[in-house]
Formats: structure tokens, C-alpha cells, sequence
């Protein structure tokens, strides 16, 4: 048996990165999975690859619409909803003094305004379930700041809050809002030029600091989340989970 066997869920930023080893994952686990993204081609060929038991919608989580468009496709194709995982997410790498306020509000309506849009739509289907578990997906950033990432830390400070509110909230309904911090994870995200070119002075000192002496891989924070979607996980709520390696332990000297 799969460790989510007869779960529904909405995957949001499932087309790559951490977010398509969510939706694979999930699929493997017995879940059906409703996934959502703007990287349209990708995400129509990992639905493809994945077969029955998956859906990709065109999604821009900054979207009421595009909110009530993957909920209503989870129920009206798999009957119900269980489980969020709130996974989309952008970086911008510029110092405050450097950075618009568009980029900043860009960052913030992606990373933490699209996040609270996810808990609104999801909270009448789980209801309506008996219960249902959000995982919401900060980052080390939502626990320290760097330079060049105020905007990013912000959102993701904004996203340990809103998990915070939304367990005390929703308890009553059975529905668990935990998240997760993940840190120096490989994915397409720390790859992209903009974020290599800040951060290269520094790689190898950040390296050194990581107790396990590197980077993590995406399905070992797959399966964090699937832990926390699952009945595994019942009395978590609220709960801050790290997933960094060892990374915020200490100073790394």
C-alpha cells in the first residue's frame, strides 16, 4: 500500500523543480493529483508521462480564478480534496536599494499572496472531506535573511504567519496547515543565472557550512511533504519543519 492511498491533492508549481518530484511522488503513493503551473508544455508532458492518475491546469496562483479552476477539477475528476502542498514560488536577487517595488510585490504576490489564496480555496472542499492536510513550502529564508533577498525573505517569513494562523483556524475542521524550509536543495531555482551569479563568491564557504557537506536532492524533500499530507503525520499542525542539511544549526566556524 502506498503511504497515500485515496488522497486527492492540488500540487501548485508542479511542472518542475521540487514541485514535479512532489506530483511523481505523490502519483507513486497512491494519490491522484491535480497539478498546476505556468510552464504549460512541461506540465502537459509530466500529466502525459504520469497517466490516469493525474491532471495539469494551467495555473498562476496569483489567480482567484485559476484557484476555483484546479479545485474544481480535483472534485469533479477524483470526487474530493485531501491534501494542498502550496509549492509555486520565485526568487528575485537584488539588493533593497537596487529593487522596484513592482519586483518586490511580485515576489510577495507569488510567494505569500498566492499561498493565502490556496488555504481560502481549499478550505470549503476539505470541509467538506472530514479534513485535509496544507503543507505550505517557505524556505531557510523564512527563518534568516541574506543579502539580496529581502523580498524572497520576507514572502517566506510571511509563509511561517499565515501556516500559524491558518492551523489555529482550521483545527476545528480536521484540516492540518504545516510548513516546510527547505535549504540548498538542487533544483532549477538555484541554478537560474541571476541567482548563481550573486551567490558564486560564496558557494564554496556555504558548502563548508552544511554539516552533511552538501547539496540536497528534490525527493528527499518529497518525501517531508508526503509524511505531512499523509495520516502518518495526524497530530502535526502548525509545525515547522527544516530540510537544509544541517544549514541553520550554526554559523558553519
Amino acid at each position: 500500500m502506498g503511504q497515500l492511498d485515496g488522497k486527492v491533492a492540488i500540487i501548485t508549481g508542479g511542472a518542475r523543480g521540487m514541485g514535479r518530484s512532489h506530483v511523481r511522488r505523490f502519483v507513486a503513493e497512491g494519490a491522484s493529483v491535480v497539478f498546476g503551473d505556468v510552464l504549460e508544455e512541461e506540465g502537459a508532458k509530466l500529466a502525459a508521462d504520469l497517466g490516469d492518475a493525474a491532471r495539469f491546469v494551467r495555473m498562476d496562483v496569483t489567480s482567484p480564478e485559476d484557484w476555483q479552476n484546479a479545485v474544481r477539477t480535483a472534485v469533479e475528476a477524483f470526487g474530493k480534496l485531501d491534501v494542498l502542498v502550496n509549492n509555486a514560488g520565485i526568487i528575485r536577487h537584488r539588493r533593497i536599494e537596487d529593487m522596484t517595488p513592482a519586483e518586490f510585490r511580485q515576489v510577495l504576490e507569488v510567494n505569500l499572496v498566492g499561498q493565502w489564496l490556496g488555504v481560502k480555496a481549499v478550505i470549503g472542499p476539505m470541509k467538506a472531506a472530514g479534513g485535509g492536510s496544507i503543507v505550505n513550502v517557505s524556505s531557510t529564508e523564512g527563518f534568516i535573511g541574506a543579502a539580496g533577498l529581502a523580498a524572497y525573505s520576507a514572502s517566506k517569513f510571511g509563509v511561517r504567519g499565515l501556516t500559524k494562523a491558518a492551523a489555529r483556524e482550521l483545527g476545528e475542521y480536521g484540516i492540518r496547515v504545516n510548513s516546510i524550509h527547505p535549504g540548498g536543495i538542487l533544483t532549477p531555482m538555484v541554478t537560474d543565472p541571476d541567482v548563481v551569479a550573486a551567490t558564486a563568491d560564496s558557494a564554496e564557504a556555504f558548502m563548508r557550512a552544511l554539516p552533511l557537506g552538501r547539496m540536497g536532492r528534490t525527493r528527499e524533500v518529497s518525501g517531508l511533504v508526503v509524511f505531512l499530507a499523509s495520516d502518518d503525520s495526524g497530530y502535526c499542525t502548525g509545525s515547522e519543519v527544516l530540510v537544509d542539511g544541517g544549514m541553520l544549526t550554526g554559523a558553519g566556524y
